[in-house]
């Protein structure tokens, strides 16, 4: 595979953005509005009040583009200077942690098993870090036992507590 560049994305970005943010809702089975995710993207691409969102794309060098197929017939390397993935990374506050504590929210690579979801997540790591968050989180499927690899193998390992939601929009019962 062609090397890969890490960068912040800019609202410039958005729409290389969005059709990967909708393949990701597609793997995972979760809902896909546009403009819901326009909306909550835009405040993480117009800095760093709330999060970042950052980009890997292949090394816009001359590359086997898309004509690379194996016998599945997928493309198996990025064309050169095409946004082959991204992270979402949020923050939040808490007496536990000490201060601020990083979420990642999402994380979506293509291809997969090519490295390049390691080199996106050990940036990101990198970031939350320099931006002074003092723990990253995250959540995945309970189900999904290869993600879960990925995280453990960089570090992350599963803790005791439950994660528990509700909107906000609904009435309290």
């Amino acid at each position: 595979m062609s090397d890969t560049r890490v960068y912040r994305a800019q609202p410039a970005d958005l729409a290389e953005i969005l059709p990967l943010v909708e393949e990701f809702c597609a793997a995972d089975d979760h809902p896909y509005d546009e403009t819901r995710v326009a909306r909550a993207l835009a405040p993480l691409l117009a800095g760093d009040e709330h999060g970042q969102v950052w980009l890997v794309d292949a090394d816009p060098e001359p590359g086997p583009g898309p004509d690379a197929e194996q016998k599945s017939g997928r493309n198996t390397e990025p064309v050169a200077g095409i946004v082959i993935g991204y992270a979402v990374v949020t923050w939040g506050w808490s007496l536990e942690s000490g201060g601020r504590e990083a979420l990642l929210d999402e994380i979506y690579v293509r291809p997969r098993g090519a490295g390049v979801g390691a080199v996106l997540l050990q940036r990101v790591l990198a970031a939350a870090a320099e931006a002074g968050a003092a723990v990253m989180f995250l959540e995945t499927e309970a189900h999904n036992e290869r993600v879960r690899g990925f995280y453990a193998r960089h570090g992350f390992a599963a803790d005791d507590s439950v994660w528990m939601s509700r909107a906000l929009t609904s009435p309290v019962r």
